[in-house]
């Protein structure tokens, strides 16, 4: 991968990459986007393959967090941050979470950092001991757990599809499938049991898998590819990104995919009309799970609790404006893009006009 082209063609505005001699952190901060305002995004720490894979996802990450944030009609910019591990599954320290938070700070409240896969309020915290651009956390920053957010907004987005395929907001007989019962993907599964859907579930990690079995009366699916494939009304990625390639398109067998996941179209222009010509009604992922993102950046800009709650009901409305645009589209992943891009060229322009009356 060429560095500077891949920065391009992704359009950001800024990408660094840092490495802490002390802790041996090493982390990579992505801004795609400021136009619409300073940059939310979380901070993911991963075991990757390779470095290229691990600012591969960063840039993927960033931008799609760009379009969250416009889609949302929040006043906010687009960034993401990864924190690239040793091993899998490595616990975070408060020496690391430090380290990451000073990374932050030599932004200037260009880059407001936030929870991801991987980073728990804790880290957060500790990350929040060395900068204030941080949400998310429970002692030093605020914020908490914005998954709740997450997963409601999801729901939300759930009702614009059964109401624009012509079917009631009702979840009672349905049947959906989550791939991933982590913080997101396990409350969504509450929410829709508690509205009497029949919820199959898979999970990478088994106890994940046995607490929803447990408390929620989900149905284990053994492997997520089976679970991809099985016959449902609803499929809700929940887990990582990069779920939807052309194989895997052509063994679905549901009627809606609305999940919590970012980036689950590999190749999103062409994955997007292979799942229109298919006649599955695709919810783009960074429309129905900006509702963590809507949690976090409300509180940052001073809305009221009323005022944020509002906001993630709209997500319904939202989805529904981006199904009626998509129709005559190529895909709803390309509606959803057309709207992002053009509240952030109306906000370019707003900047332009200011700057030009000064």
């Amino acid at each position: 991968m060429n560095l500077f082209e891949s920065i391009s063609r992704h359009g950001h505005e800024r990408v660094c990459f840092h490495w802490d001699p002390e802790t041996d952190l090493r982390a990579i901060v992505a801004i795609h986007s400021t136009v619409l305002g300073n940059a939310l995004g979380g901070t993911r720490r991963w075991c990757y393959a390779s470095e290229e894979s691990a600012l591969r996802d960063v840039l993927r990450l960033s931008e799609g967090m760009t379009y969250k944030a416009a889609a949302a009609d929040l006043p906010m910019g687009g960034a993401k941050s990864v924190i690239l591990l040793a091993k899998p599954n490595q616990p975070g320290t408060e020496a690391e979470g430090r380290a990451m938070g000073r990374f932050v700070d030599t932004f200037g409240g260009q880059y407001i950092a936030a929870e991801d896969v991987g980073v728990n309020t804790q880290f957060v915290d500790w990350m929040a001991r060395e900068t204030q651009h941080v949400m998310g956390g429970e002692t030093v920053s605020v914020g908490g757990d914005p998954s709740p957010y997450t997963s409601l907004g999801c729901f939300n987005g759930m009702k614009a599809c059964l109401g624009h395929l012509g079917k009631p907001a009702s979840f009672s007989g349905l049947s959906v499938a989550i791939q991933g019962l982590g913080a997101t993907g396990f409350k969504l599964a509450r929410l829709l049991r508690a509205e009497g859907a029949t919820v199959y579930g898979s999970d990478v990690n088994d106890a994940s898998v046995k607490r929803a079995v447990d408390e929620l009366g989900v149905i284990p699916v053994e492997k997520d590819r089976d679970i991809l494939g099985m016959k449902c009304d609803i499929l809700a990625p929940c887990a990582l990104g990069g779920v939807f390639s052309p194989p895997v398109i052509g063994t679905l067998n549901c009627a809606i995919i609305c999940g919590t996941s970012n980036n689950v179209l590999v190749d999103p222009d062409s994955d997007g009309t292979l799942i229109k010509s298919r006649g599955i009604l695709y919810a783009p992922d960074f429309v129905v799970n900006a509702g963590g993102l809507i949690r976090l950046a409300g509180l940052y800009l001073g809305l009221t609790e009323p005022q944020i709650d509002r906001k993630v009901a709209d997500i319904e409305e939202t989805t529904a404006s981006v199904f009626r645009e998509g129709e005559a589209m190529p895909s709803m992943h390309a509606a959803a893009v057309a709207l992002a891009k053009r509240r952030i060229d109306a906000g370019r322009k707003a900047k332009r006009e200011m700057a030009s009356s000064t």
